[in-house]
């Protein structure tokens, strides 16, 4: 296997991309982004290639997030390696949405963040046993970016609002119910669909149909909370969502409680006006712009740069929040966080 962040090559009408940083579980940099985009460009006119397969390296999973790391360094300076990292990550997430060949990636094991970012806008997204999907960005201080704000409010009813909010995480049953993915294929049978597809290049869809009869999941788990996640995440404040779940008092609704009450109320407030602002854009072009303007400044902020240093850095896992609570994250804190960047400065799809 070559040192190569990423492998790009054609393989029978196939353009494979194989993210191959295993020891940070394909955790994506900006290098990473724009390889991808180059072969996905060349490729895009290439009438060789009649369909793409991106998948990993190793065992360890398809890619958990981007480089969480480097992008707190930068905020907590001027951004500006954070914000280029943006910029580069999505435009390729917007090139894959409105790609016109036919994508397809094995999401094989974790599957969060970033990776999310580049799977959910596959037309075919394969699910294993092994996948553990999950937008935990608001345990950092961050919000559900690389196209959550469209994703995540176009889930079945507020299923979507749950997991960005709560960051839980799911299992191939129920991300293939909610729709999240569109196929299960057992781990063991993956290396066979591989070849199903070099051997049928033009038809993943028809490969993936085949490919998933004899195994299904088992049943979705969420199945059982659905009416209550409809019922008590429908609100558009934090702080009405906070007393549904203490007045329903059930043992599901607390435990929902408590997980929140962990997380960033910043956060919290961003994501929710987020989710409810990106359900009512027209285009994922819209939404990208939102969430670019909305990242550059995030990253700068307190609770993402203490969010991280809990988190990923010392590893405590008691991060000091401020504000401590809802009632400190003013609407006009909300209002300069979503406020549009100027023309120069405002994200843009690629131009080519």
């Amino acid at each position: 296997m070559s040192d190569a962040e990423i492998i790009a090559r054609i393989e029978n009408g196939v353009g494979r991309i194989i993210l191959n940083r295993p020891k940070a579980i394909h955790a994506l940099n900006r290098p990473m982004c724009e390889a991808m985009t180059e072969a996905l460009l060349i490729w895009r006119d290439d009438e060789a290639v009649q369909s793409v397969l991106i998948d990993h390296a190793g065992e360890r999973g398809f890619c958990a997030g981007g480089d969480i790391r480097m992008i707190a360094e930068s905020g907590a300076g001027d951004a500006s390696e954070a914000k280029a990292f943006f910029l580069a990550e999505y435009r390729l997430n917007h090139l894959m949405f409105d790609y016109p060949k036919p994508i397809t990636a094995i999401v094989d094991g974790i599957v969060m963040g970033g990776g999310v970012g580049i799977s959910e806008p596959a037309d075919i997204r394969i699910a294993t046993e092994r996948t553990t999907y999950a937008m935990p960005e608001t345990g950092i201080g961050l919000f559900p970016d690389v196209g959550g704000g469209w994703f995540l409010p176009r889930l079945p009813g507020q299923t979507g609002v749950w997991l960005a909010l709560t960051g839980a995480r799911l299992k191939a049953a129920d991300t293939v119910a909610l729709g999240i993915h569109t196929h299960f294929v057992p781990a063991i049978d993956i290396e066979g669909f591989k070849d199903a597809l070099l051997a049928n290049p033009a038809d993943p869809l028809d490969e993936a149909n085949r490919w998933v009869c004899a195994t299904e999941p088992e049943e979705a788990p969420l199945n059982a909370h659905r009416e209550a996640i409809d019922r008590l995440f429908a609100f558009d404040t934090v702080e009405e969502i906070f007393a549904e779940l203490e007045a329903d008092g059930s043992e599901w609704a607390l435990a929902q409680l408590t997980t929140l009450k962990t997380k960033s109320p910043q956060s919290l407030k961003v994501t929710l006006r987020q989710l409810r602002t990106g359900a009512t854009l027209a285009s994922f072009a819209e939404n990208m712009a939102m969430e670019y303007a909305l990242g550059g400044r995030v990253v700068r902020t307190h609770d993402f740069q203490e969010g991280v240093r809990a988190v990923i850095v010392d590893k405590d896992n008691t991060p000091r929040w401020s504000p401590a609570d809802l009632s400190g994250v003013t609407e006009a804190t909300l209002d300069a966080l979503f406020a549009p960047l100027p023309d120069n400065e405002k994200w843009t799809p690629l131009d080519r």
